[in-house]
């Protein structure tokens, strides 16, 4: 094992075992979670307002504090960002999330405290690393560098007060000094607002860098990557960088363009690894390469509570604890943090795959499914029918978005696809075809529906030009970043301005 190497274990090992502990005792983690963060907020404005200081019990805080939106906390952060102190958490806050999450006209702007940077983000950001030696003790990784696209938002300033930018950006204005010698490019080039002139500029530094590892949106790695290649004249990556072996990836489903990467970098020994790093906190790594689940981090600052989705909509649905939750059930992601968002609806959707310990993978979101004619389709069932029809067909998919078609007078509801393929089927009948009977097969809702046409009718599947997802985001002025397209709606939004622009 290179010195190197037993170097960065010995210092992995108190790490290694405290993810240990709280993998043997979720319950008990997450209770002194709780605690440690009731007694820090007990003085805020926050915790006064609920009276955090004589609550005892979860039960107790459950009854005390309704569950919150963003909408719900927006007067107290636009008061924090103005320059006023301990309203949500006691610690001063100069950063936020410019949120991009969603593609929503209304930005979202998730505080960001020294806590959260430490002791969730930046923990996280090792955490990958700790886990990724430990089944991969003679990896090279750490004796290269990481690639990191980064947001495309500069950090602004805000009333002389606080600052706000895309959380990739924030994380790189925050790096410890060592960091920034094991990633590339430079922070400079980094916060580049101008994701095209920033992928130039990474162009031209990282081919000369012994990449060992990239991090980020596979959709937006992708234009980076085959950016290079188009630069450079070689055929894959590996021509370039001989030792890259890790791609870590978050934000988007990764079905759809694992093809994609593999044809980028062909070696069987190149690893992909999901985590789960939103603005509001860093929340899951996958631990085990053989099993796509996620490891639920129960010790970054991060207390959680489940809403079933089935009573998700009821006037007080019930929120579980990390004790009473099952595997198999869609559950509504609930949150409170050391940035001082309490009982926070952060609109994902996960399902617990495994509890001992508890692994979960990501469904879709709150508010992003369609569910028009009661067929409650979710990401997941999308995501899987169409690997299912992409593996029939041959096709690959680049982007999509899909939403109902209603009903009229003389026509059944049914659902409308629009989809940007990387490769496309040789018959778009067919792939239609696959798509529509891997939804009945997964979704017993839609497959009622479906049935000899009750409701709903076959889907139609539109090819969208090249590039069309790309302008989507232009006219948004969402180039780069975390940014991601609704994959379904309930609604013909999406559909709509797609259709603008190919029309």
């Amino acid at each position: 094992m290179p010195l190197i190497n037993s170097i960065i274990s010995w210092l992995n090992v108190k790490r290694l075992h405290q993810i240990e502990l709280f993998k043997k005792y979720p319950g008990n983690v997450q209770r002194e979670m709780f605690r440690q963060l009731i007694t820090q907020a007990t003085d805020t404005e926050w915790g006064k307002k609920y009276k955090y200081k004589n609550i005892e019990a979860i039960k107790q805080f459950q009854a005390r504090v309704p569950l919150q939106t963003y909408e719900d906390i927006v007067p107290y952060v636009d008061r924090q960002r103005a320059g006023e102190e301990n309203i949500l958490w006691p610690s001063e806050i100069r950063w936020y999330a410019k949120s991009s999450g969603t593609t929503a006209e209304k930005s979202k702007f998730i505080p960001v405290s020294p806590e959260a940077l430490e002791e969730c983000h930046f923990r996280g950001g090792k955490d990958v690393m700790a886990l990724y030696t430990k089944q991969f003790p003679d990896s090279l990784v750490m004796r290269g560098k990481a690639l990191t696209l980064g947001g495309s938002h500069q950090i602004n300033n805000y009333s002389n007060q606080s600052y706000y930018g895309d959380l990739s950006a924030i994380l790189i204005e925050n790096l410890p000094f060592w960091a920034h010698f094991i990633r590339t490019p430079s922070a400079e080039v980094a916060l580049i607002p101008d994701f095209e002139k920033k992928v130039e500029k990474i162009t031209r530094i990282a081919i000369k860098e012994n990449v060992t590892n990239i991090a980020g949106v596979p959709s937006w790695n992708l234009v980076l990557l085959r950016h290079i290649l188009n630069v450079t004249g070689y055929d894959n990556l590996l021509d370039i960088w001989p030792n890259l072996e890790l791609f870590t990836h978050g934000g988007v489903s990764f079905a759809p363009y694992r093809e994609q990467f593999r044809k980028l970098i062909p070696s069987p020994k190149m690893n992909y690894l999901e985590t789960y790093n939103a603005s509001e906190g860093f929340f899951g790594i996958q631990d085990d390469l053989i099993d796509s689940s996620m490891l639920l981090m129960l010790d970054y600052g991060v207390f959680y509570e489940f809403i079933p989705m089935g009573k998700f909509n009821e006037p007080q649905p019930p929120a579980y604890t990390i004790d009473e939750v099952e595997t198999g059930v869609n559950y509504a992601l609930v949150i409170s943090t050391n940035a001082g968002l309490w009982r926070y609806i952060i609109g994902d959707t996960i399902v617990f795959t495994s509890l001992t310990p508890h692994k979960f993978k990501i469904t879709g979101r709150t508010k992003y499914f369609i569910n028009a004619f009661g067929e409650e389709v979710i990401l997941e069932n999308a995501e899987s029918a169409l690997m299912t029809a992409c593996n029939h067909t041959g096709a690959q998919i680049r982007d999509y978005t899909a939403g109902p078609i209603y009903m009229t007078d003389e026509t059944k509801g049914s659902h409308e696809w629009m989809i940007e393929f990387e490769a496309e089927p040789e018959d778009l009948e067919r792939f239609t075809d696959v798509l529509d009977k891997a939804l009945c097969s997964i979704n017993s809702d839609y497959e009622a529906k479906r049935y000899k046409n009750t409701t709903l009718e076959k889907p139609t599947v539109i090819a969208v030009p090249n590039g069309t997802f790309y302008q989507w985001f232009q006219t948004k002025g969402k180039v780069g970043g975390q940014n991601k397209m609704p994959r379904l709606a309930n609604n013909r939004k999406y559909l709509e301005e797609v259709k603008q622009l190919i029309s």
